[in-house]
């Protein structure tokens, strides 16, 4: 019987590392790529803030419905034949954004490639899940647990930052020399007056190039929030009215809210040559590096032409009101062909997932289980029914609801709030970090303090199972959130207590839901286990949602401190119900197949 196990395992689980990693990798990226790059992605090509809301938004649908159709993915064919078709069809999709982007009606037809994406990467999802409950022993299943979920979170890194700085890469390499501006944020500094009219005109040199102040210098005293709004008024008036962009391109100015605000800065634009007739030359003026307390009041994208190209066009820059210590951040201006170089990153994405399926076809492994799973004497839609039915059939069925509902009732309403406490001022009873902080510690501590949580976790529940380490993990997501109590009421000023803090509680999160992960696939145990993990994936964005939507409104009625102590009360509902909770002991140890 123990030769029979093994072997079963050998076929099952055969070399995980050649192909869990790549597998959760390829899942995360055309997330990344649907929901981040493409926001980006428009903004470049010039399509107006509220058209980019509305339509973008509406490409989470297919993840939100995604269990409704999970159940095919599960009748028909096998799940390794869905992960490798879906693989093309993203491929495809890539393609297809690649090569309409030079078009004229470049954003209908972009868009409808981004849907073709949306539908085909929340399906791999099903089948890529699926796949690896059935490609896995159940003890390998809990050791790289925290091993997919870290790729996956490498995938939304390398989509948010690596992409982007590749076409940045093909935008100044196919235009105009890029202009570069440091701001430096320093102490006693006289507040800048708009006086675009005192700026000589350039004359026509015969060579094309921007003309920019290479340094700007902007005092870290806060100004009036009417002085702020009113110069970014102007300043905006100023470009709109000389053609730089519409208005209705503009995104904002944001309100500034308090009395005081963070004092503002501005730089100027223009050309050393005049276009030739009907050609626009495009200027975006982003964020380069270094400090992000140091940002612009709005995204900026100047359109010159030979009408406008003498005369200068205005960027805004806004300091974080909290700061108070003297540093600097870089902002640089691409001229390029934005849409050869949005059009070269697509097609090597594209080329990359010919490259995933190419791979898988010949990594991933061929578990006996992985088979349609129809009835050939039923019919399609009496199975395709059959198949939730099974799911809200289980045994305790209730309970596996009630603990997916309430596992992470108190971190769904502490994402929500974390952030704004940690930036709002120490008059709002936050911590009063600079933006530049907070990405700081969210972007280094918390990002490596939660892979690690999610790595030790699955090594340990593969060592003594999900059953023994379930309060372990229960009390390891929810007990780090006294962090936040800690913070609320001793309000530390020093960067290395809050990073320690935001680093405890973040590793907590990752532990724990180690134990949430294995708990959905253990329940989606079962003839339709691909279709009911996808269900009991809806049950969890449920259970983020909910909570998450009144948390704010929570929060302003009994402040900080109080709401991070509601929030470690939200643990109680969990720790109820862990004794109804029925596991099988074995479940996740070596030796469980």
């Amino acid at each position: 019987m123990n030769n029979e196990n093994s072997q079963k395992s050998e076929n099952r689980g055969s070399r995980p590392w050649l192909w869990v990693p790549s597998l959760y990798f390829a899942e995360g990226i055309p997330y990344v790529l649907v929901m981040t790059l493409s926001v980006i992605f428009y903004k470049r090509m010039g399509i107006s803030n509220t058209d980019i809301a509305l339509y973008t938004s509406w490409l989470y649908l297919p993840w939100v419905i995604k269990p409704l159709w999970s159940p095919v993915v599960d009748i028909l064919k096998t799940k390794r034949f869905w992960i490798l078709i879906m693989q093309l069809c993203i491929g495809a999709g890539l393609a297809g954004v690649a090569f309409t982007i030079p078009v004229e009606r470049f954003f209908q037809y972009t868009l409808a490639f981004f849907w073709l994406l949306a539908f085909s990467s929340a399906t791999h999802d099903i089948a890529a899940d699926g796949f690896y409950m059935l490609g896995l022993s159940r003890h390998d299943q809990a050791f790289f647990v925290g091993i997919r979920s870290t790729f996956y979170r490498i995938a939304m890194l390398t989509g948010q930052g690596l992409l982007v700085i590749l076409a940045g890469y093909f935008e100044a390499k196919t235009g105009l020399p890029p202009v570069e501006v440091q701001v430096l944020a320093v102490e006693n500094q006289v507040p800048m007056v708009f006086n675009p009219q005192g700026i000589a005109a350039e004359a026509d040199t015969g060579k094309p190039y921007f003309f920019t102040d290479e340094k700007v210098r902007i005092g870290t005293g806060n100004i009036s929030g009417e002085a702020a709004d009113s110069l970014i008024a102007q300043v905006d008036a100023w470009n709109a009215s000389h053609g730089f962009y519409g208005v209705k391109d503009q995104s904002g100015p944001e309100s500034a809210g308090p009395v005081s605000a963070g004092n503002v800065g501005f730089t100027h634009f223009q050309l050393s040559k005049k276009p030739e007739e009907g050609e626009s030359i495009v200027l975006n003026f982003s964020f380069e590096k270094g400090d992000k307390s140091i940002g612009l009041a709005r995204s900026y994208r100047f359109e010159f032409n030979e009408q406008n190209w003498n005369v200068p066009a205005f960027a805004v820059f806004r300091l974080d009101p909290k700061l108070v210590k003297t540093t600097s951040a870089t902002f640089t201006g691409l001229s390029g062909n934005i849409r050869f170089a949005w059009t070269i990153v697509f097609v090597i994405i594209a080329i990359v997932f010919a490259g995933f399926f190419i791979y898988h076809r010949f990594a991933l492994p061929r578990p006996e289980e992985d088979r349609s799973n129809r009835n050939e004497e039923g019919s399609f839609f009496r199975e395709f029914i059959t198949t939730f039915a099974e799911f809200f059939r289980k045994k305790k069925i209730g309970v596996i609801l009630v603990f997916l509902l309430v596992y992470r009732l108190g971190e769904s309403q502490l994402v929500k709030l974390a952030s704004p406490f940690l930036l709002d001022s120490r008059e709002l009873n936050g911590l009063g970090l600079t933006t530049g902080d907070l990405g700081l510690i969210y972007g280094t501590l918390g990002i490596i303090a939660l892979s690690a949580g999610g790595i030790i976790g699955g090594i340990a529940a593969s060592r003594k199972g999900l059953k023994y380490w379930l309060w372990w993990m229960v009390a390891a997501m929810n007990l780090p959130n006294l962090m936040y109590v800690f913070l609320s009421y001793t309000m530390p000023s020093s960067l290395w207590v809050i990073g320690a803090s935001v680093a405890v509680e973040q590793f907590g999160y990752g532990f724990g839901f180690t134990a949430y992960m294995l708990y959905m696939i253990y329940v989606s145990d079962g003839k339709h286990k691909t279709a009911h993990f996808a269900i009991t994936t809806g049950f969890m964005a449920l259970g983020m949602m909910i909570p998450g939507m009144i948390s704010g409104w929570l929060q302003e009625m009994i402040g900080y401190q109080h709401f991070f102590i509601w929030v470690l009360i939200c643990a109680i509902p969990s720790l109820l119900v862990i004794p109804f909770v029925k596991i099988d002991p074995a479940f996740g140890k070596k030796g469980n197949t």
